[in-house]
């Protein structure tokens, strides 16, 4: 019996010699036996290594890794601008991608739109009258509301008597933050306690999805909002509103100011591009550095909103040179002549730069919590 032939290596003719006798015995040629030479096996593929895994690190892949390396969803069409009139034009048949000035407002809007880790507190602040403390609050509830689909509120803060309540769309009652405070324990109890009962105290502002809590407005009155007042109420307003706006007065030193500052999940510096204001809003920024809350001033957005059509233009730059080192964000706001009057603010009445303004403000507002 035969030995097993050796095997054919790719790229290698086989020998077609017949093998040698396995009992020794010489060929029938009388040649001596010889062996073949073996052809070398070919070098097996290169193997991929996977590099080492930074300390800290799963050793193997997860899902979260997989979710994490998708690429970007598709932007689809344009929708407004020339590009989205091609589209109708032509049927869809040529349907241009979206342009960069439509690209930054859906980015803004995915911002202000971002899953939140609970109820969140927005302060607006600046301790002068006049500043815009009460427009920016309005306008970034509204904005908050329109793309985020409601439980907002906007809550006046002043400890005796502010204007929210004042420029916001009226109720069919005039109940306001006191009046809550008197009632609070109605909302006590969880289980029993309802959104809906909230309808007697706040003033739904319609299509801007969002609620008012008016200051007092009972010019007989010596109801006043202390801190522990304030407290009990962001308390209770918390298990109701995904984010709070809130309002404040003109006095750093009244308790419910300083409690709405330290529930802050962030500041709002808000100013017109005007000396007087901006000096304030610049005071302000250092009386709270001053008392240890240098995080939430660098985490803060400031807003310059113009007074006028042109602004100081020189005012406008040393403001954002000045507060672009102390804040997160600067941010420009536009005159809107929709505001001048000092009415109730219908955010459908604003034009459309003080709309994407406020949007791209929001955004920023948003980016903190």
């Amino acid at each position: 019996m035969s030995e097993p032939a050796d095997p054919i290596w790719p790229g290698v003719t086989a020998d077609t010699t017949a093998p040698p006798a396995s009992n020794g015995a010489t060929p029938a040629n009388g040649a001596t036996p010889t062996a073949g030479p073996r052809p070398a096996p070919t070098d097996p593929p290169p193997r991929t290594v996977a590099p080492p895994r930074p300390e800290g690190v799963s050793p193997v892949p997860t899902l979260d890794d997989l979710l994490a390396d998708r690429p970007a969803p598709p932007t689809g069409p344009a929708k407004t601008g020339w590009r989205a009139a091609v589209g109708r034009a032509t049927g869809g048949l040529i349907a241009p991608g979206p342009g960069p000035a439509e690209l930054n407002h859906r980015l803004a809007v995915q911002s202000v739109q971002r899953s939140l880790r609970g109820p969140k507190t927005v302060v607006i602040v600046n301790p002068k009258g006049g500043a815009h403390k009460t427009t920016a609050t309005l306008l970034l509830s509204a904005t908050f509301g329109v793309h985020r689909g409601g439980y907002v509120l906007a809550w006046d803060n002043n400890e005796t008597r502010g204007t929210l309540g004042w420029r916001a769309t009226p109720a069919r009652h005039t109940n306001t933050a006191v009046d809550l405070l008197r009632d609070l324990h109605r909302f006590d109890e969880i289980r029993s306690a309802r959104v809906g009962d909230l309808d007697n105290y706040v003033r739904s502002q319609g299509d801007s999805q969002f609620d008012v809590l008016a200051s007092d407005e009972d010019s007989a009155s010596a109801a006043s909002i202390d801190d522990a007042a304030f407290n009990r109420m962001h308390r209770t307003l918390s298990r109701f509103y995904r984010i709070l706006c809130i309002d404040t007065g003109n006095n750093m030193r009244a308790s419910n100011w300083q409690a709405a500052v330290d529930a802050a999940d962030q500041l709002v510096i808000v100013s017109t591009i005007r000396e007087d204001t901006s000096q304030s809003a610049a005071w302000l920024a250092d009386a709270l550095r001053a008392t240890g809350r240098d995080t939430l001033v660098e985490n803060a957005v400031t807003v310059l909103a113009a007074p006028t059509r042109t602004p100081d233009a020189a005012l406008r730059d040393r403001l954002h040179r000045h507060f672009g080192k102390l804040t997160r964000a600067v941010l420009d706001v536009p005159h809107d002549p929709a505001l001048v009057a000092g009415g109730p603010v219908a955010y459908d009445a604003l034009t459309p730069a003080s709309r994407a303004a406020w949007l791209q403000v929001t955004a920023a507002v948003a980016d903190g919590l």
